[in-house]
This record gives C-alpha cells, sequence and structure tokens, in this order.
C-alpha cells in the first residue's frame, strides 16, 4: 500500500524562517547596544522589511524577548540533557554541572541577563518559555537528590552559588578568569558542608 506524502505547508514554513530571522537580528542588536538598546524599528531594518511588517510575526517587543528567552532556555536544557547522561556518578554529574553552567553564562552575557537576571522592565517570559527554563532546574534538583542533597533549600543554594559567581564573572571580570578560579573551591565547600556523611565526595 501506497503512503500519501503530507503536503508541506510553505507558508508556516516562510513564516517560521522569518520569526527566527528576527529572533537572530534581535539578538545580534542584543549583543551589540545592550539587551534592550533596540527598537523593533531597528530589528524590522535588519531583516529588511517595513516595521509595521514586523507585527504580522511578532505583536511586541515583549513577544521578541519571550522567542529569545525560550531559544536560550531551550539551549540551555539542550546541553544540560546532554550531561544528566552521563554515566557518572551524581557528585561528580554536579561537579561537572557548574562549570558547565558557568561557562554557558560568560559565553553570551546578554543572554545570561535576559534568562537570570530580569533587566528588562516590565517581561515577564509566557509559562511556555519558562517551562523550557524549568527543565536545566529539575534535571538539578535530581541530580542534587541523588546525591542525597534535594531538600529545595540547597537547590536555591547551588543555584545561588553558581549563577552569582557566573554574575561577578560578567560584570566585573568580562572576558577574564577572576570568578571562574572560584568555581571549584566554591563546589567543594558546598559539598563538604552538605554532601551527607557517609557519601562518596569521589567516585
Amino acid at each position: 500500500m501506497t503512503e500519501t506524502a503530507v503536503p508541506r505547508d510553505r507558508r508556516a514554513d516562510r513564516h517560521a524562517a522569518t520569526k527566527s530571522e528576527i529572533v537572530a537580528a534581535a539578538w545580534r542588536l542584543a549583543r551589540e547596544r545592550g539587551l534592550g538598546a533596540w527598537s523593533l524599528r531597528d530589528v524590522a531594518r535588519e531583516v529588511g522589511m517595513q516595521a509595521p511588517s514586523l507585527y504580522g510575526y511578532f505583536a511586541s517587543k515583549n513577544a521578541v524577548f519571550d522567542a529569545m528567552f525560550a531559544e536560550g532556555c531551550a539551549e540551555l536544557a539542550s546541553r544540560v540533557e546532554e550531561a544528566a547522561a552521563s554515566p557518572a556518578s551524581p557528585v561528580e554529574k554536579l561537579r561537572a554541572s557548574a562549570p558547565l553552567f558557568f561557562d554557558f553564562c560568560v559565553e553570551d552575557p546578554a543572554r545570561f541577563q535576559l534568562l537570570f537576571l530580569r533587566v528588562v522592565p516590565g517581561f515577564e517570559p509566557s509559562p511556555e518559555s519558562y517551562a523550557l527554563a524549568q527543565i536545566a532546574l529539575d534535571r538539578l534538583a535530581e541530580v542534587l537528590a541523588a546525591a542525597g542533597m534535594g531538600s529545595p533549600e540547597l537547590v536555591d543554594l547551588w543555584t545561588a552559588l553558581t549563577t552569582g559567581l557566573a554574575s561577578q564573572q560578567v560584570s566585573n571580570d568580562p572576558g577574564g578568569d577572576r570568578w571562574r578560579r572560584l568555581l571549584e573551591p566554591a563546589v567543594e565547600m558546598f559539598l563538604a558542608r552538605h554532601l551527607p556523611e557517609g557519601a562518596p565526595a569521589r567516585s
């Protein structure tokens, strides 16, 4: 029996491709000028369309920010999911997750600001976009729990530790390693204080 091919919706494909192009242009401007230092008119000019036409793709600047937020969270989730699939012990996975997260943050300061610092007045991610952010946090919580440190307070402490060091690096030593060098000792202090007694510190 011959299967009938499902026809592609080329109009929808073009619409999705144009949305991706708009988001990529917004990222370029954010990295060049600052996270909020661009307008929809600037983005429209970048992609070669008239500003009113852009509203056929995004209803507002915050809608563009939401798409950017979703894209950034999806990238982080992908990296975290790959690391979580490692056969290493939970403690070693936790050790590995700290530089993975730190490097993700400092390699793109504009993305870090959007995802973690709430620097855009009036912007709140949509539930769909925030669900992508939750993936990485859920995987972290799972690794902490597997290592015997799954309380909400310790999840909060870990995220404060790693995000705080990344924020210091981005803000006070961009391109350097002043705060990156403190990451490993900070992780070991966390483990020394909170790893359950009798749990192996090394695999």
